[in-house]
């Protein structure tokens, strides 16, 4: 198997988001969207590296197939969270994709410098959520070939 939709179980999705709000837009658009996915929220980078670890309450945790990426996050901020997962050799290869408020150069740069998958800007409206998680879908989960080893013995 090489796409996430092609995968025996639902593409696993990890938000990491601070605002309830668009956490809850967000997840109403991938309800809404063609594929069935498991979406898990941390309202922190500290609990969002808890969760790809596998640590405490969260042993039981899944892999992610990509992670939504809030960069304005309490106590960690987005950055830092995303150059810990890019530098770990268990996570570096999981897509990250940022979905912040901020369309800051120093910010995007800063993304991109730190290996970011992508980077968009939080829309404003629940369509404008729908169409941006209906493209996330189609070209993360159905066109982007993952490379094999994506899932390491530690997630099987």
């Amino acid at each position: 198997m090489t796409h996430i939709a092609d995968r025996d179980r639902p593409p696993q999705v990890l938000l990491v988001e601070d605002n309830r709000g668009d956490a809850v837009l967000t997840r109403r658009a991938f309800k809404r969207a063609n594929i069935a996915s498991d979406i898990v929220v941390a309202e922190t980078g500290e609990k969002g590296l808890s969760i790809l670890r596998r640590e405490g309450e969260h042993a039981g945790a899944k892999r992610p197939d990509i992670i939504l990426l809030d960069l304005n996050l309490p106590h960690m901020h987005g950055q830092d969270f995303l150059q810990t997962v890019k530098s770990d050799p268990d996570f570096k290869r999981i897509p990250v994709i940022i979905l912040s408020s901020s369309s800051a150069d120093k910010d995007v740069i800063g993304s991109y410098d730190r290996h970011a998958n992508g980077y968009i800007t939080k829309p404003v409206t629940t369509e404008t959520y729908d169409d941006i998680v209906a493209r996330i879908e189609q070209y993360w989960f159905t066109l982007m070939q993952l490379p094999p080893d994506q899932a390491p013995s530690a997630f099987a």
